[in-house]
């Protein structure tokens, strides 16, 4: 009998993130204005390579951000790809835009470049790509498209801190790159989020527009609309503690995906989602695709008897109702993977064992 309890998603949190924690606390600095704040934001823009880092309330807020800093509004078309969490999609809305849903690649699960093509009006204004569960798109396609009509690029990488494509990092080829420090995702700071961008000034304004638009030097003075999309330094402080844990996180996941593909390599109807050609994942989740008829809740319901937690792909959004009249084309390759796809338990508290354990569950159930 296994009294050891396996994990989704769930974070990794120690004693540094504790010692870190009780840092800012004794500081006296725990709610938007502290030191660490932008100590956290120097060593997430240094990790990438851009020269800065906007931190913020959340992913959501982050994405709603950098299509506000941009520009995005009412007329404006913004094409999202079908497989994705609502916060793609929403801050689209946020900012008066109008979603365009898109069909996924079938092998990658993210957006597909030819998708994109199909879906391209006049008024189309930004793309934003997802590199779903960590997995890369097809960025060089992605930006060549964007590059001859003119559009915006905002990557959402919220899933995908420190996957590569080509050798540079998600996040880093688009106008801005969009991340998320939700507490399951790679590092965590409970919530929060970053902002990244090689234009300096557009990361300086953006810092300006989530401290309520304030002019610190004339008072309590507003030239502009602003949001309370700030970070606290008490997060800032968990963030700065999981980023020296990072490599170890990365390097843990990644293995845990070759534990899967090697254990689970007998089964012939499953596929595994695959990054492009030169790309590097960092494997968030790791997730499989059955190429049979499978009844995902059922099986979702017997693993969990078993102990092991699995997730389902998400549902193409256009399946849901707020979001359904934003679809012109067929996205069958995303409803494809909503009804075979799964997500395995890939949390870095697992162990190597752990993992092994599920695939023998996995290949008992199926």
């Amino acid at each position: 009998m296994r009294n050891k309890v396996i994990q989704l998603d769930a974070p990794n949190i120690g004693e540094r993130e504790k010692e870190f924690l009780i840092r800012a606390v004794e500081s006296g600095y725990v709610s938007t204005a502290g030191p660490l704040v932008a100590e956290f934001e120097a060593a997430f823009a240094g990790l990438l390579g851009t020269k800065k880092a906007a931190s913020t309330q959340s992913g959501t807020a982050a994405l709603h951000m950098a299509l506000y800093e941009l520009g995005i509004g009412k007329g404006d078309e913004v094409i999202v790809p079908a497989t994705t969490f609502a916060a793609t999609v929403n801050p689209v809305l946020y900012v008066g835009a109008t979603p365009v849903i898109a069909d996924v690649d079938v092998e990658t699960w993210t957006l597909s470049p030819e998708s994109v093509e199909s879906n391209l009006t006049g008024r189309t204004k930004a793309v934003i790509p997802v590199h779903l569960y960590g997995v890369p798109c097809r960025m060089d396609e992605i930006m060549g498209i964007a590059e001859k009509h003119g559009l915006k690029v905002v990557e959402d990488a919220t899933e995908s801190l420190c996957s590569r494509y080509k050798g540079e990092f998600t996040g880093t080829f688009g106008d801005m790159g969009c991340f998320s420090f939700n507490g399951n995702k790679t590092i965590t700071t409970g919530g929060g989020g970053m902002v990244v961008s090689r234009e300096e000034q557009c990361i300086e304004h953006i810092k300006f527009l989530i401290n309520q638009a304030r002019d610190e030097s004339a008072g309590y003075y507003h030239p502009e609309v602003g949001f309370n999309y700030r970070m606290t330094n008490l997060e800032a402080a968990l963030g700065l503690a999981q980023m020296g844990r990072l490599e170890e996180f990365v390097a843990k996941k990644r293995r845990f995906n070759k534990i899967y593909r090697e254990e689970l390599s007998g089964c012939g109807f499953i596929r595994f989602q695959q990054g492009p050609a030169f790309s590097e994942s960092s494997w968030w989740l790791t997730c499989i695709l059955f190429e049979k008829d499978t009844d995902i809740p059922e099986l979702q319901l017997r693993l969990k008897s078993e102990g092991v937690p699995a997730r389902r792909v998400f549902m193409p959004l256009g399946e849901m109702p707020p979001y359904a009249s934003f679809v012109r084309n067929p996205c069958g390759n995303a409803a494809l993977l909503y009804e075979r796809g799964l997500c395995l338990p890939s949390s870095t508290l697992n162990s190597d064992d752990d993992i092994r354990h599920v695939c023998k569950i996995l290949r008992e159930l199926i």
